[in-house]
């Protein structure tokens, strides 16, 4: 877990759902493992699994427990049938309506002030966390619906989208951009992507084919299946980039889709040279992205190429800041000019 500083990573981010570990106990775990594991921590919380006024609580005392290194991802929840697992049967859009009500009990519960709400999903009396957050708790969230536009615009600090081409990913940025200023708020902008990476474009390339090469045209089916049912507009989003072929992932310079063809979320990924993915980084920037949550398949070994390779480029032409830099929340402090 050491792996944050070796490479000059932040932060490690929480996947939700019933294959993983517990995301608030393995979050809070890595938050105290020897201060090395980044300088921030990116942990996730679904509205409906937890109580607001618990989630201002847990939160306010992450924060002071990690002296000030907790980044709060809020997912709302695109699958019905996990979502049905875990006991929330609420249509899509009520899950957005909840998740606005929900960030509103949280947001005031950490003011301090006795807070009183009564809404269609909750109702709560005198919420409040006796010591606020300092600072106070960064909220990352996503959404591509109608529904989740207005949530990000009242609540989001970052709103996050996965990795769409930049033309897409700038429609998405002008649209919450929009409704933030109309609400008289300021929003900033983050990527979900996977890498691949490697000295020469040749072997990047070589290694997309063979994350490929081992899955069937039966599996890739099945997947296609399972991910059509769902809900999240996202995640249809993300099924258009591909179709379900093979063909053609090559989706817009060094931005491949093949990750898609059988996972859920975040399915494209920037493959080739360092200076090409640092290229797709700088071009992501320039359209209004400052942060950047990268993950790869292997994380491990992905996460080495990223930060032996890339990292050096994105230094050298000022996109991101040398170690240890500023504490700014995000995968990549924002630019002081690029190029």
């Amino acid at each position: 877990m050491l792996l944050g500083e070796d490479v000059g990573a932040e932060p490690p981010g929480h996947v939700t759902g019933l294959p993983v570990d517990d995301y608030r106990r393995r979050g809070a775990a890595e938050a105290h493992h020897d201060g090395t594991v980044g300088e921030f921590v990116l942990v996730a919380f679904r509205p409906g699994l937890i109580s607001p006024t618990l989630a201002a609580q847990m939160a306010a005392t992450y924060q002071r427990a990690t002296g000030g290194r907790l980044l709060l991802n809020v997912v709302t929840g695109g699958d019905a049938d996990e979502q049905a697992r875990f006991g929330d049967h609420l249509d899509h859009d009520s899950r957005y309506a909840r998740t606005d009500e929900f960030l509103a009990v949280v947001r005031s519960a950490w003011s301090g002030t006795p807070y009183d709400f009564d809404g269609a999903h909750y109702r709560v009396t005198g919420a409040h966390v006796p010591v606020p957050p300092a600072p106070t708790v960064p909220v990352f969230f996503g959404g591509s619906s109608a529904a989740a536009g207005p949530v990000a615009a009242r609540h989001t600090d970052v709103y996050l989208t996965w990795g769409e081409p930049p033309a897409q990913v700038k429609q998405k940025i002008d649209w919450i951009r929009g409704l933030a200023e109309a609400e008289g708020r300021e929003i900033r902008f983050g990527v979900r992507l996977n890498t691949i990476s490697r000295d020469s474009s040749r072997h990047a390339w070589q290694e997309a084919e063979r994350l490929l090469d081992g899955i069937g045209d039966a599996e890739v089916a099945h997947a296609q299946r399972l991910l059509g049912r769902s809900e999240s507009v996202g995640q249809q989003r993300m099924l258009a980039l591909h179709q379900g072929s093979r063909d053609k992932l090559e989706i817009h310079p060094n931005l491949w889709a093949g990750v898609g063809l059988v996972r859920g979320g975040a399915g494209t990924a920037l493959v080739g040279s360092h200076e090409e993915v640092a290229d797709r980084i700088e071009e992501y920037h320039a359209i209004g992205i400052d942060h950047f949550v990268l993950s790869g398949y292997p994380h491990l070994e992905e996460a080495y190429w990223f930060g032996g390779g890339v990292r050096p480029v994105l230094l050298a032409r000022g996109l991101v800041a040398p170690p240890p830099g500023a504490r700014t929340p995000g995968g990549i402090p924002p630019a002081a000019g690029g190029r």
